[in-house]
């Protein structure tokens, strides 16, 4: 298929942009296979935004007259509007746009044409790499009646019980207990087991020690699902591990709480009860709330109990991610520098197989039928900015690296987050990967947090609700205007910038301080030993008067 074919309009000129905070600008807009260009190439007012067609959710129609507009609602939740004469030609435009935004190949997408600017400095494909993580976290089963060669034997054994084989997450050098996940167990109505996975499972477990397993699903649906061929770990097989539910919601209702946050954010009535009221209605601090519970709950029984886990919910590729990530990112300091988190996101999300494509195919405005839509990885974004807008000097990284994630989940010109699971991303190698942008030193430095100083304990994130707020960087950035806020963040980082060259100044003084303290004391030292060489000098000549003269 040839992209000319989708185009009826390539360009219209005197088109009018319109966008919130924004004057509004004419010029000339353009349809190219992946990008609606807007260009005003006027002296006194240049402007040009690249818009690429998959991040649209969504365009409404409408006409005055022989006046067309377009309304243009995107997946990163901003709205733009372009006024267009001509009704052919507007509906055209129109008609362009919603073919090109609903490309069904995934080989048509612009990751598999994007040509990147920059100088590649690193090769994002093979920067985390199972065997190269594999060494630097250390993982084996310690304590573990079989050696990990052997235990791959039960785990193949053990996807008779489940659809996913059990990842170990181990810290080997802060704690000697194991978090695993995976899916639910298939034990159906007539409670079948599998010993090597009971074997497996209890493998992990130190000589005297109790396990919790962590199910996401609440104990009712949990049940229902035997019906279904699924179901949880019967006790009677697991006599070591204590099961505790914590529902945590999936698909549907969380593309409405997200739909429902959206048009309350964008809710320009200003009246502060009906606001608050709709945000409440939305349920999304809710569910932040109940997955940062779970998180600090896996994080409590490893850190305070000395306990292994196992997480799983249905699948083991939404809510579960989202559990064990978190309960890391709590518990290792690691997890919250750039390239670990970075490295969390790959090990955690991609090669766990978390279907980015179906997930991520709609945001807050589309009209069309709900399938697989679920606002997840936005969720544990939401609950990452809860835990270091709470500890704001202990992450590496800043909001800005959050959003963009956000941003490039949804829409990319990167290939990392193509696909449903491992096998299918296969066919982004031929991509260029996101982490090869981001870890360019000059990109760098723009996700970096100025208030970051290394912290390797624990952090426990509140709960409550006065402690959790609503992410206005991702749910009202495109609502107010940002120069100020841009402002406060130039202003914190000279103020931190300078407060470094004080330090730096303060520390260069007590050098000098110290190493003048030392010339004075060996200056001491010298001035006494002369002296002491000039009383026995004097004590000589002494006695040699007195022998001279008895």
């Amino acid at each position: 298929m040839e992209f000319a074919e989708l185009i009826k309009t390539p360009r219209a000129d005197n088109a009018v942009l319109h966008r919130p905070f924004h004057p509004t600008v004419e010029g000339t807009l353009c349809l190219t296979g992946h990008h609606l260009i807007f260009s005003s190439r006027r002296q006194d007012n240049e402007e040009e935004l690249w818009l690429l067609h998959s991040n649209i959710d969504c365009i409404e129609k409408r006409f005055l007259g022989s006046l067309g507009s377009i309304v243009i609602k995107c997946k990163d939740l901003r709205i733009i509007q372009l006024d267009i004469p001509g009704m052919e030609e507007c509906l055209n435009i129109a008609s362009s746009i919603e073919a090109l935004s609903t490309l069904d190949s995934v080989t048509l997408m612009y990751p598999f044409f994007y040509r990147p600017m920059f100088e590649i400095v690193e090769d994002g494909w093979s920067a985390f790499l199972p065997e190269k993580e594999t060494p630097q976290k250390n993982y084996r089963s310690r304590g573990a009646p079989f050696a990990f060669s052997s235990l791959n034997r039960y785990v193949r054994r053990s996807l008779r019980l489940r659809v996913l084989r059990l990842c170990f997450l181990i810290w080997d050098y802060l704690f000697p207990q194991v978090m695993m996940r995976s899916s639910q167990p298939l034990t159906g109505t007539n409670g079948r087991r599998c010993k090597e996975d009971e074997k497996l499972v209890n493998a992990t477990l130190r000589p005297g020690k109790r396990g919790y397993i962590i199910d996401t699903r609440s104990l009712n649906a949990a049940q229902q699902a035997r019906a279904k061929g699924g179901g949880f770990e019967q006790e009677v097989y697991y006599p070591q591990w204590r099961r505790i539910h914590r529902c945590i919601e999936r698909f549907n209702i969380l593309q409405e709480s997200l739909i429902k946050l959206v048009e309350a954010c964008n809710d320009q009535s200003h009246n502060m009860d009906r606001w608050l009221s709709k945000l409440e209605a939305s349920n999304w601090m809710t569910y932040i709330k109940e997955i940062l519970t779970a998180a600090c709950l896996a994080a409590q029984c490893i850190d305070r109990e000395g306990a292994s886990v196992l997480v799983h919910g249905t699948e083991g590729t939404d809510s579960t991610l989202q559990v064990t990530s978190l309960a890391q990112i709590i518990l290792d300091p690691d997890c919250r520098t750039i390239q670990g988190f970075e490295s969390l996101l790959v090990r955690e999300w991609l090669q766990a197989g978390h279907p980015f494509q179906q997930r991520c195919a709609q945001s807050a405005y589309s009209n069309s039928k709900q399938k697989l839509e679920a606002p997840v990885f936005l969720l544990f974004l939401d609950c990452v900015w809860q835990i270091l807008h709470q500890f704001p000097c202990s992450f590496e990284f800043n909001e800005h690296f959050l959003v963009t994630l956000f941003e490039h989940a949804y829409a990319s010109q990167f290939g990392t987050f193509l696909g449903n699971n491992e096998n299918e991303r296969l066919v982004g190698l031929l991509t260029m990967s996101l982490w090869s942008w981001v870890n360019q030193p000059k990109e760098l430095k723009n996700f970096q947090n100025p208030l970051f100083e290394a912290n390797s304990l624990v952090i426990w994130p509140s709960v409550a609700p006065q402690s959790l707020q609503l992410w206005e960087g991702v749910f009202l950035r495109w609502n107010r205007p940002s120069r100020f806020l841009d402002e406060a963040e130039e202003e914190m980082k000279k103020i931190v910038d300078y407060n470094r060259f004080l330090q730096d100044k303060v520390n260069s003084m007590r050098k000098q301080i110290m190493e003048k303290e030392t010339e004075d004391r060996i200056d001491r030292m010298d001035k006494m030993d002369r002296m002491d060489k000039m009383d026995e000098m004097d004590e000589m000549d002494e006695m040699d008067e007195m022998q001279e003269n008895p």
